[in-house]
């Protein structure tokens, strides 16, 4: 173990800075220069063998076999090991700079490396660029997973990965700061401009070294100089709209490829393989020159085809690109967009040959590059230097500029807006046109990120109940209500003011209060607010509507909203996702008196938990809703995503069987959608649900997370009771549970629960509940969790079951009160045919954690239920204390945590 300040210094040496930033850029463009190194070696060693087989046997099988095999194994690796790799990349990158939850990893990188090694060399016609791009961004973002960097700093790096992946596959580092610059972060500072100089000139030099030019264009063009005259300007004008007007019909184009593909409804590696016989069959038919696309390129710029050629490879190339990339290959675009500007200035240069008898078909060529690769990347600064650099030839720079921008201009006025905005936006990702420097400050105010569910004091109430209140609770201060309307505000300091003071214990809390507290409006926004709370030194704000009290806000809300967005988990960031689609559903009878929706996602716990809902639905007169979400990614669309239901299909089976064996109403569905939490919240609104039920495992990995991002979202959002269910691991509450063992068991009970005097459903011998701890102190969640326990005792053996009612106080309380327990303890006895033994007991301990913990431990009890202070508890558990200590300590217990339903006032 490191000593103390070992371990400072070392962590000080980690923290981003500009020299850290710096030698990040050199490993970054290394690595991003080995990877483009190695896919342009092993498609270059897999296309050489193609072309070669087709040589040594009939080409008219070779292609379509070798294409058919090959996109099928491409699609497979990138369906089951990383979805995120299919296409181009490029798209992903600007969305991840973007702040949208799109992942970037080695898991990534690696998959799009080996498939778009596969994938073209199978012949396809799409190029390398783009996955070098997406490769070289998806290994800066493991990289500042590995060292601790900042949102922005990470941007950065992204970017500068980017960057290098584009300057190692066209040995052209200044058009990889450009991309960066013009495409993808569109910024211009210090920090951007380093890194993305470093890792760019890193990449171009290493693969230079490593595996020599990609297109030594400029040592083809010796034989064939350039060249630019005054009187060519119409033509190269002519260049420009040509190419405007093709290009954007090209990018039209590859939107509805990938709008027909959808419309087939096959898989994406049975779509590549498809995309590969075509491909084969259409190359096998054409001249063997284009069975290689740098070949062709390469012979197009010499200026030795002939007119016709250079047609024949403007279609063809504009055809097979629509075929392949509405796949989901995974391959770029801008190769293929070189090769049709190259062959349509070309056909313009020849043109222009035979009417005048000057100029240079190479020329135009070269100049249509830039113009066509202009108008699909909308890049045109971009575009006019990639050629620049790969020909090293100052006489192209006027022809360059003059066909780029004339190209660009005209395709913005027929179809504006990028292919890759384009897209995102096909995809459900909508970024921002125009980027504000404003920040989340500006954009969400206090409504979007206030707690609406405030813990309030009476004006009325006295000092010893304020006392007892703060003493149950871990908030420091406290609005005070009268009739409805915020009068003021009292905090631990001012408690501390009065007992200095000597005042007697009956005082009112209008008295000491401090009257017309600082509070902001709903609509104020969060920059105001952090100016509030700086200017008067306060830690929360009341958030008032008129006088009437509707939140509060602190500074922990605004932390974590900061957090949420630079995560991506925010609905402002990112694509808004589509509403949840039901593929398959079974209805009952409606007899119930309200519904009770079960979460059925782990078949090792659905028989436990469905024995919980059925016990809580013959107490109260439920229907089930048993429900199974089925998680697809954002940029597929719930309605039209084609799954296998099979399994979810029998769980649902099951919980039909046991409704019909315990006579309860059930319902199932089986629903496809982008987010768990939302699926729920569409359901609980759609089928009018009065109680959620769900399984818990304890803890989450989430950072910022306490319950899980699904749950989390349940408890703050759901209008209904919420009841999550953590089993033990073993012991109490789960002796070896055995779900299929547990299910068969159940299924063949044969209990009547439509009379209220029918026995309940009995436990699963795999099941113990009969000792239960419930710590509570008064509030609506600690009722809730009452009002459910004599249902929920009946899966035990209910004659020897127990439940002990505790209550925590602070030590220094001499003489606590213990109204809601003797009011709890009341209730239950009195309830009818409630056979348990329930006691009621006062604890003092400083921490309620810890003698709840303790508790257990102790007296060996099988279930915790947990209610809320007056939401004090809750607040401490959606603080993530309560449940990660029992989670963490109590592993043999099962824990129930009950969530009251939210009123409106």
């Amino acid at each position: 173990m490191l000593p103390a300040a070992l371990r400072q210094r070392f962590r000080q040496w980690l923290r981003p800075r500009r020299t850290s930033a710096i030698a990040e850029a050199c490993l970054i463009g290394l690595f991003a220069a080995l990877s483009a190194v190695l896919l342009q070696a092993g498609a270059g060693w897999l296309g050489a063998w193609r072309v070669h087989a087709s040589h040594l046997f009939p080409a008219w099988i070779v292609l379509p076999a070798v294409g058919l095999s090959f996109g099928f194994l491409a699609g497979l690796l990138v369906e089951r090991l990383a979805p995120e790799a299919a296409g181009s990349g490029i798209p992903h990158v600007k969305a991840a700079l973007a702040n949208v939850p799109i992942q970037l990893s080695l898991r990534v990188a690696v998959v799009k490396l080996v498939s778009a090694i596969i994938a073209l060399g199978s012949g396809l016609a799409l190029g390398r660029q783009g996955p070098t791009v997406h490769v070289g961004a998806a290994l800066a973002a493991q990289f500042s997973r590995w060292f601790p960097t900042s949102p922005d700093h990470r941007r950065q790096m992204i970017a500068a990965g980017a960057g290098a992946g584009l300057a190692a596959a066209f040995n052209a580092p200044i058009t990889g700061v450009l991309f960066v610059v013009e495409e993808l972060l569109q910024d211009l500072s210090g920090l951007t401009l380093g890194t993305a100089i470093i890792a760019s000139f890193i990449g171009a030099v290493v693969s230079r070294l490593l595996g020599g030019r990609s297109m030594e264009l400029n040592l083809v063009l010796t034989a064939h100089s350039t060249s630019f005259s005054l009187t060519e300007l119409p033509f190269f004008l002519l260049l420009g709209i040509l190419a405007g007007l093709l290009g954007s019909l090209f990018n039209r184009g590859i939107i509805a490829s990938l709008k027909f593909y959808r419309q087939i409804h096959l898989s994406l590696p049975l779509r590549i393989a498809l995309a590969g016989f075509v491909s084969g069959v259409a190359i096998a038919l054409l001249p063997p020159a284009f069975r290689d696309n740098t070949g062709l390129r390469e012979f197009l710029v010499t200026g030795e085809a002939a007119w016709y050629w250079a047609a024949i490879a403007f279609v063809a190339q504009f055809i097979l690109t629509l075929v392949a990339f509405g796949s989901g290959a995974p391959g770029g675009l801008f190769a293929p967009s070189l090769i049709l500007g190259s062959a349509l200035g070309y056909l313009v240069g020849v043109g222009e040959y035979n009417l005048t008898g000057i100029g240079s078909p190479p020329t135009y060529a070269l100049a249509g590059m830039g113009a066509f690769f202009s108008v699909v990347s909308r890049v045109p600064i971009t575009a006019i230097v990639i050629v620049f650099e790969m020909t090293t030839d100052f006489n192209l720079v006027l022809p360059l500029m003059i066909g780029s921008v004339t190209a660009y201009l005209t395709a913005e006025s027929v179809a504006p807006g990028s292919l890759y905005d384009w897209l995102l936006e096909w995809n459900g990702i909508h970024l921002e046109k125009e980027p504000t420097s404003k920040g989340l400050l500006a954009e969400l105010t206090a409504k979007d990120v206030m707690q609406p569910r405030v813990e309030t004091l009476g004006a009325q109430m006295t000092l010893e109940e304020a006392v007892q209140a703060f003493s149950r609770s871990h908030h420091r201060g406290f609005p005070i209500v009268d009739d409805g309307k915020l009068v003021g505000i009292i905090t631990q300091t001012d408690l501390v003011k009065v007992r200095d003071r000597g005042l007697p214990s009956d005082t009112r809390l209008s008295e000491i209060m401090t009257p017309q507290p600082v509070t902001v409006s709903p609509i104020a926004t969060l920059g105001h607010v952090l100016y509030v709370l700086d200017r008067y030194q306060i830690s929360r704000l009341p958030v008032v509507e008129g006088r009437k009290l509707i939140g509060i806000i602190t500074r922990a809300d605004i932390i974590r909203a900061e957090a949420d967005k630079l995560n991506g988990e925010t609905g402002q960031m990112g694509p808004q996702p589509e509403p949840s689609y039901v593929v398959y559903q079974t209805r009952s009878p409606s007899v119930g008196r309200g519904r009770l929706l079960v979460l059925l996602a782990n078949p090792q716990t659905a028989a436990p938990l469905l024995q919980f809902a059925a016990a809580i639905a013959r107490d109260r007169h439920y229907e089930l809703e048993c429900i199974q979400v089925i998680l697809i990614p954002r940029h597929s669309s719930p309605a039209e995503t084609k799954v296998k239901t099979a399994k979810s299909r029998r769980l649902l089976r099951q919980a039909e069987v046991l409704g019909k064996k315990w006579k309860i109403p059930v319902h199932t569905q089986i629903r496809v959608a982008h987010d768990l939490a939302q699926a729920i919240l569409e359901t609980v609104k759609e089928r009018h649900i009065d109680l959620i039920l769900m399984g818990w495992k304890g803890n989450t990995i989430t950072p910022g997370r306490i319950f899980g991002s699904a749950i989390d979202t349940l408890i703050r959002q759901a209008a209904c009771d919420v009841v999550l269910v953590k089993f033990g691991k073993e012991g109490r509450g789960a002796r070896g549970v055995d779900a299929q063992a547990a299910s068969r068991r159940v299924g063949r009970e044969k209990i009547n629960l439509s009379s209220p005097a029918s026995p309940a459903p009995p436990a699963s011998p795999a099941l113990q509940f009969d000792r239960w701890l419930v710590p509570m102190a008064g509030g609506p969640n600690s009722k809730a969790a009452i009002l459910l326990l004599p249902a929920l005792v009946t899966l035990g053996n209910a004659p020897a079951s127990e439940i002990r009612l505790c209550q925590v106080f602070e030590p220094t309380e001499a003489e606590p009160d213990t109204t809601v327990l003797k009011q709890a303890r009341r209730y239950l006895t009195q309830y009818r045919n409630l056979s348990s033994k329930v006691t009621a007991a006062a604890v003092k301990a400083s921490s309620v954690s810890d003698s709840v913990v303790n508790l257990v431990k102790t007296a060996n009890f099988d279930v915790v239920m947990l209610g809320a202070s007056r939401e004090g508890l809750l607040q401490q558990a959606v603080n993530g204390n309560i449940p990660a200590a029992i989670a963490s300590r109590v592993d043999n217990s099962t824990v129930i945590l009950v969530r009251g339903a939210i009123t409106k006032e």
